[in-house]
């Protein structure tokens, strides 16, 4: 009998010492890799495998399912959490069974939104640029202490309970909106009956929710007039939360004080290339990168040294559970 196969689209460079670990921890499994993404060309790189492993920003179109599919593969393992690129019809009509990595590190993203957010109500892009150019005065650029902040955190899982508690433990007041509700939480008195009463009170407001229908846009002009004047807004969750537009005219009349971002509703594509001697394709994105009040990172909140190896060998151990018939840990249901 031939020994198992899994193949590994668009691995990077900083991946590899993980692929490298968990193919040493498994020994009777054959495993192979690109740097290249899965598309319906790509797909035949992994012909004779089991079962593929994935991360990218690209759709999975019928046409690239149909290609694993006519390769007799249908076990497929996401490196990420998201599944919203994925065509769920195609996925049902052959047959695959697909898993994400739903918990690799919500310390990464929480510390990350915690950081640009202390870093925002301190002005620190301000003072730095200040300080380059030699203007080493401290007027006008005064800050505001995490302490003296409400901080509201809309979606309380896994990644908005971390950085509840981050800001807690810089001193601030935090409160919370759920439509489900976690029952210690509730104990404790942090939820308000809704997100109007959020706004009314929040100094900051950090959005830890999913990309579904219902929250798509949730941040938008009606919203921001409802929040108090000097707002700081906090999105590295995803980018379709946020009606961009809206929020920049925010930033213009002075309502909002601060923007942070990890996240962006038109990113592919353009977030993780290099663009230093491309002309930038995107008018709106690069005015806010010009902002000093903007804190943009381009969707890198989850890259830490042990997010990646979570998702690497949590992935690799999903699609191992699924090529041997076994019951994976994180199966993604449609």
């Amino acid at each position: 009998m031939s020994a198992l196969k899994i193949f590994a689209y668009a691995i990077r460079e900083d991946e590899k010492p993980f692929v490298a670990q968990w193919q040493e921890d498994h020994p009777e499994i054959e495993v192979q890799f690109t740097d290249q993404l899965l598309n319906e060309d790509t797909a035949k790189l992994a012909q004779g495998a089991d079962g593929v492993v994935v991360f990218q920003q690209l759709e999975y179109t019928q046409k690239t399912l149909k290609a694993l599919a006519d390769l007799g593969i249908n076990k497929m393992s996401l490196r990420n959490v998201g599944v919203d690129n994925i065509d769920q019809a195609a996925a049902k009509k052959y047959n695959f069974q697909i898993t994400n990595v739903p918990v690799y590190s919500p310390n990464a993203i929480a510390e990350h939104a915690a950081i640009q957010t202390a870093n925002v109500l301190r002005q620190a892009t301000v003072m730095e640029q200040k300080v380059q150019a030699g203007d080493l005065r401290w007027a006008p650029t005064i800050g505001r202490e995490v302490r003296d902040q409400v901080v509201g955190v809309i979606g309380t899982g896994h990644i908005g309970q971390v950085f509840m508690k981050i800001m807690e433990g810089f001193g601030a007041k935090v409160i919370a909106y759920d439509l489900f509700r976690n029952p210690d939480l509730e104990a404790k008195g942090y939820y308000v009956d809704s997100l109007d009463d959020l706004y009314a009170q929040a100094d900051v407001i950090s959005l830890h929710v999913p990309d579904v229908p219902a929250n798509v846009h949730m941040i938008n002009d009606e919203s921001i007039a409802k929040m108090k004047d000097d707002v700081v807004i906090v999105n590295v969750s995803r980018g379709p939360l946020v009606d961009t537009d809206a929020v920049i005219r925010g930033l213009d009349s002075g309502k909002v004080a601060g923007f942070v971002l990890d996240t962006y509703e038109n990113e592919v594509g353009i977030f993780n290339n290099d663009w230093r001697k491309k002309e930038f394709p995107d008018a709106r994105l690069a005015d806010l990168i010009k902002r000093p009040n903007v804190a943009l990172t381009p969707h890198t909140a989850f890259y830490t040294t042990h997010a990646v190896e979570q998702m690497v060998i949590q992935a690799f151990d999903n699609n191992l559970l699924m090529i041997e018939g076994k019951e994976a840990k994180t199966p993604v249901k449609f």
